[in-house]
């Protein structure tokens, strides 16, 4: 295994998904290793850090509809819809 595939394999599958900005645009350009992906589709729960890393809000689009989870100050989540 090359170092750059080590290092992958231990970065959280949220870690190397793309960042969204609150307006929808991509934050960053990292792809989804293909172990990830398989990861990502067995999983049943994920910790709310896997999918807001150090990002405050995320959007996630269900049935057609946009959603924002955001983590407040006191460290709660809201869902927006």
């Amino acid at each position: 295994m090359t170092e750059q595939a080590a290092r992958n394999s231990a970065v959280p599958a949220a870690a190397s998904r793309p960042a969204v900005a609150p307006s929808g645009e991509s934050t960053s350009s990292e792809v989804v290793s293909a172990d990830s992906k398989a990861e990502l589709s067995t999983r049943e729960s994920w910790t709310s850090e896997e999918i807001l890393g150090s990002r405050v809000e995320v959007q996630i689009i269900h049935g057609g509809e946009v959603y924002r989870l955001r983590r407040t100050r006191q460290d709660k989540l809201i869902l927006y819809k």
